[in-house]
C-alpha cells in the first residue's frame, strides 16, 4: 500500500564549521507524525544540512513511508541531488552518497527547494538542537494540527 509522506529538514551551524544541529518534520496527509532534533557537535552547514536529509530518509523508511517529498531551503542540497550540481567538497561526497542509495529505496522520491519562510518549523528544529545541544525525537505518532 502506497505511504507518501512531505518530510521538511533543515540544517544549520553557528559558525561554518560550528556548534551544528538538524531538524525535520514529517507529514502524513497534513498531519504530523514524527518530528526529530539532533545535535551534531562542530560541523559545517553543508555537512549539517545533508545529515538532516539523511536523518529524515532514515527515519521516512522506518516509518514504511514508500513515497516522499523531500522539502528544504538548501539550494546547494536540492541541486547536488537533483544532478545540476556535482559534489566536489570531499567531506561531502560520502553524505551524498548515503542520501542517494536512501532516495533510492522509496518507490518514489522528489525533492525539492522551499524558501526559508516556508521550512520554519524544521528551521526551529535544528536550532533547539544548537542550543540544548541534544537530540530528540519530540512527536513521533502525534496528531497534531498541519503545521503547513
Amino acid at each position: 500500500m502506497k505511504q507518501q509522506a512531505i518530510i521538511y529538514t533543515d540544517g544549520g551551524s553557528r559558525g561554518n564549521p560550528g556548534p551544528a544541529g538538524i531538524g525535520a518534520l514529517l507529514l502524513q496527509q497534513g498531519q504530523v507524525v514524527s518530528t526529530l532534533s539532533k545535535y551534531l557537535g562542530i560541523a559545517t552547514n553543508n555537512i549539517a544540512e545533508y545529515t538532516a536529509l539523511i536523518v529524515a530518509l532514515e527515519k521516512g523508511l522506518e516509518l514504511g513511508f514508500t513515497d516522499v517529498e523531500v522539502r528544504t531551503d538548501s539550494e546547494l542540497v536540492v541541486r547536488q541531488m537533483t544532478g545540476h550540481y556535482r559534489v566536489k567538497h570531499s567531506g561531502l561526497i560520502p553524505l551524498f552518497n548515503k542520501a542517494r542509495k536512501l532516495a533510492a529505496q522509496f518507490a518514489s522520491f522528489k525533492i525539492v527547494h522551499v524558501r526559508r519562510e516556508e521550512n520554519k518549523q524544521a528551521d526551529r528544529l535544528a536550532n533547539q538542537a544548537m542550543d540544548t545541544k541534544a537530540d530528540q525525537l519530540i512527536a513521533d505518532g502525534c496528531h497534531s494540527d498541519s503545521f503547513y
